[in-house]
């Protein structure tokens, strides 16, 4: 009998995994520019979360446990990558591209550049927050500081961002 409830939960668990991919691909393009980059952190993110969904803890949000899984993966690549070559020389990619003609593209492209241009902690919180809609208190989980720090991050964040726009005034709220 407790085989059966574990299988269940665990397919339980497997379903609510899928129903988060949405969310776990948003949160990969704050720290990925090209989609398909963001694809392979979502995939490698999945295969090591169910690989080792009975190490996660029924009770606890299943979100901030794979948040926490992607964040930690970006981080190990990161490193790993610093140390690697591969590709064209920096800066020869951004060349090839065409700029949008549409002005809702074109100040999309823009808000994306200042996002980019955040530090990463700053951005991790806009995204986290203002664009997937997650609590103060999971943030802090995922990033692994306090609820303090959180807030602190997110209004710096907020204000450079406006700043990195262009709108000085506070009558422009973001988030």
């Amino acid at each position: 009998m407790a085989i059966l409830t574990t299988r269940r939960a665990e397919l339980a668990a497997q379903s609510e995994v899928v129903e988060l991919i949405p969310a776990l691909r948003a949160f990969a393009r704050t720290f990925c520019q090209k989609p398909e980059e963001a694809d392979d952190l979502v995939q490698e993110t999945l295969t090591k979360a169910l690989a080792n969904l009975d190490k996660f803890e029924p009770g606890t949000r299943l979100k901030s446990w794979l948040f926490t899984i992607m964040r930690n993966t970006f981080c190990t690549r990161f490193k790993k990558s610093s140390r690697e070559t591969i590709g064209l020389p920096e800066g020869v990619a951004s060349r090839l591209t065409s700029e949008a003609s549409q002005e809702w593209t074109v100040q999309a492209e823009e808000v994306r550049r200042a996002l980019n241009r955040l530090p990463e902690h700053h951005r991790e919180m806009l995204v986290l927050i203002v664009m997937l809609g997650e609590r103060y208190e999971d943030a802090a989980e995922i990033c692994g500081c306090a609820v303090g720090t959180v807030k602190s991050r997110l209004s710096r964040a907020r204000q450079q961002l406006r700043r990195e726009l262009g709108e000085t005034g506070t009558d422009s709220p973001i988030g």
